[in-house]
């Protein structure tokens, strides 16, 4: 029998620093172009609270606890584990590794009796234990050992469950776990660690040292709820969406679909976690001239498809969303398809 890892992070808020940044809450993006908004370099908060104040000790949500219930009845041994820091995720996933390399390597152990299960409050929370993950066996460029795949920087990571929060995120708001049909009930997630088998997703990496496991939008809109202008070279291996010269409503870089629309807008057409590419549109105002030589705006959206995609910011700052966290564009950000790289537990 396994034993499993229920990991919670402290909390559901997304902190721009990261998980363990600053002092800040789990959860949270990385990279160079987000920084704490709420934070002083002391690491207190604008309003005089410690960190600690905002991020207290919970105890197990409910599903968890079921989860638990659930798991023990199969004879599983578990542990509920909640992790305030990377290091404290890091202690989690230290139980995944292999035995030592003779390259020295840190590698998953591919036949590990210990499963992981992440409770989830947000699409944001789950990216920020893959992250871990991928930092943690990620090899570095000069160490890469020969049993990589040739198309990857990564080996394959190590299969996790995932525990929804919050069942009204399969409603309006479709989180990762309902676009890949993933069970939201406790007891149907431990059905799925113990006699479920690994479903290979592909994985996002970026230069600013992050993950995407769903997908990005770039741009923004103004109080009135219209979209403002901005201007970025957009580039797809050798084809290129925009040159950075005219102006763009909203980019996509979409992994699986939870950017596939805007408003009433498709962007992408056919997202496919699976399927080795990352597909990217760019919708673009365009003026046409009717037959009676009026004016109009007409919205052309530009679609690709490849192995790695570009956005160089031509002006100010980009608003973004990526997998739900929000950030700030300042410099080129590129990122780049590792195929069947994470792995979930499916029935």
């Amino acid at each position: 029998m396994y034993d499993v890892v229920l990991l919670t992070l402290g909390s559901e808020r997304d902190a721009p620093g990261g998980c363990g940044s600053g002092g800040a809450c789990c959860g949270g993006a990385t990279g160079a172009d987000t920084a704490p908004t709420s934070q002083t370099d002391t690491g207190q908060t604008s309003a005089g609270q410690t960190d600690t104040e905002q991020c207290p000790t919970e105890r197990p949500r409910v599903p968890v606890l079921a989860c638990a219930d659930a798991l023990n009845a199969r004879g599983a041994r578990v542990e509920t584990v909640t992790a305030r820091s990377d290091a404290e995720i890091d202690a989690v996933l230290a139980r995944l590794d292999g035995p030592p390399r003779p390259d020295g390597l840190t590698w998953p152990d591919p036949d590990s009796k210990t499963r992981l299960v992440i409770a989830t409050a947000s699409d944001g929370q789950l990216r920020a234990v893959l992250r871990r993950l991928v930092k943690r066996y990620a090899p570095a460029p000069s160490k890469r050992p020969t049993d990589l795949p040739g198309n990857r920087t990564l080996p394959d990571l190590p299969p996790v469950a995932v525990l929804p929060l919050d069942p009204a995120r399969a409603g309006t708001h479709r989180d990762l776990a309902a676009q890949l049909g993933l069970p939201r009930d406790p007891a149907a997630v431990a059905a799925a660690v113990l006699d479920g088998t690994p479903r290979r997703l592909d994985l996002l990496r970026n230069d600013g040292g992050s993950v995407t496991l769903d997908g990005a939008l770039l741009g923004a809109a103004d109080d009135a709820g219209r979209p403002l202008h901005w201007r970025a070279r957009v580039e797809v291996d050798d084809t290129i969406l925009s040159d950075g010269a005219e102006p763009l409503l909203a980019c996509a870089v979409g992994n699986a679909g939870g950017y596939a629309t805007l408003d009433d807008v498709t962007l992408l057409t056919a997202p496919d976690p699976a399927d080795g590419e990352v597909e990217v549109a760019v919708a673009v105002p365009v003026v046409v001239r009717s037959a009676w030589g009026r004016k109009r705006v007409r919205l052309e959206v530009r679609r690709a498809r490849g192995r790695a995609v570009s956005v160089l910011p031509r002006e100010g700052k980009v608003p973004y969303l990526d997998d739900g966290v929000e950030g700030e564009l300042t410099r080129k950000r590129s990122w780049w398809i590792e195929p069947g790289a994470w792995a979930v537990w499916s029935i």
